[in-house]
């Protein structure tokens, strides 16, 4: 009897580590496909061809995608976003779709929290003048009494809160499920969005993407920030229309943005983006820490493990696929 066959695609696992040999000893063979790019729907159909489970990146599984790979059984994201994936394709055709929540809350919660101090204090200026040479003080502000607003108070959200509190930083959060003990013990006050982008004085996005979501810092509410403002986002590039932020950069509405993420990843060579001083970008690298990747990469792992075995693993975000 052949073992079944599991795709792995995220780049950082790779043959004969824990994750592979985990794999093994439970009778799958994994098959390496290291995502480092795009990958087009006919890319990733000729993968799927024969394999039973995936162990994902953010590849596209498409309705198309799924149709095609009759034979797949479970989408194990290594991360907690998963809108590459048509969830509502995989559950029509019985494929369960998973994901590794809180295994990098802290990584995630650090990058955020470090770009807000990028925003804050002009680090990356500051660096950048004493090794080309210079001795110019590029001045911030203080972190101490100045107010961030957190769009989602979920799991990483509430993390940012802890940290921002030991700066003794106003807490202000938008959610539309609120944790009320979380807030009143951590001083977070729940408001509207609108009333958030008005009183911040850092905006620090950490909600998923979706259809009610795309584009939620759109041209409308970047202009409800204060002109002395900063948006930072460590969630999903989507969540931010990026012309509107170019043209909100541009024309000086707020003071500069921090973003790990973007809608187009790999961010172009020749994107406007790159063209500003007043933003810091990073390569999508909120939750690449050694830690959270060997946390993650265990997670799926056995999260496909269970699924292929017929039990329920964790993480599932379409348990009417068990239930069925």
């Amino acid at each position: 009897m052949e073992k079944p066959r599991v795709l792995i695609t995220s780049i950082f696992l790779r043959p004969d580590d824990d994750v592979d040999r985990r794999l093994r000893e439970a009778g799958f063979e994994p098959v390496y496909h290291p995502l480092t790019g795009k990958r087009t729907e006919a890319e990733l159909i000729a993968l799927l061809q024969g394999i039973d489970g995936a162990i994902a990146s953010v590849d596209p599984f498409t309705d198309r995608v799924l149709a095609a790979a009759p034979q797949l059984k479970v989408i194990s994201r290594t991360g907690v976003g998963y809108d590459a994936i048509d969830v509502k394709a995989a559950t029509a055709r019985g494929v369960m779709v998973t994901t590794t929540p809180g295994v990098n809350r802290d990584a995630v919660a650090d990058l955020a929290f470090a770009l807000v101090l990028c925003c804050a204090r002009k680090l990356p200026e500051n660096l950048a003048e004493v090794r080309r040479g210079g001795w110019k003080r590029h001045e911030g502000v203080d972190l101490a009494g100045k107010t961030l607003g957190i769009v989602g108070l979920g799991t990483i959200g509430k993390e940012v809160a802890q940290r921002a509190k030991a700066f003794k930083m106003q807490l202000l959060a938008y959610d539309l499920v609120q944790d009320r003990p979380f807030a009143d013990a951590t001083g977070v006050a729940y408001v509207s969005l609108d009333g958030l982008l008005r009183q911040s004085d850092f905006v620090s996005l950490h909600c998923f993407l979706n259809e009610t979501t795309r584009h939620l810092m759109n041209a409308e509410r970047l202009a409800r920030m204060k002109p002395t403002a900063y948006l930072v986002n460590t969630a999903r590039g989507g969540l931010v229309d990026t012309e509107a932020l170019c043209r909100a950069l541009r024309e000086k509405r707020i003071a500069g943005a921090a973003l790990d993420v973007m809608e187009e990843e790999p961010l172009p060579a020749d994107s406007p983006l790159r063209g500003f001083d007043n933003i810091y970008l990073t390569p999508h690298a909120a939750g690449s820490t050694a830690d959270a990747r060997e946390r993650s990469g265990a997670m799926a792992a056995e999260n496909l493990i269970r699924a292929l075995r017929g039990e329920r693993p964790a993480g599932i975000v379409n348990p009417e696929v068990v239930t069925r």
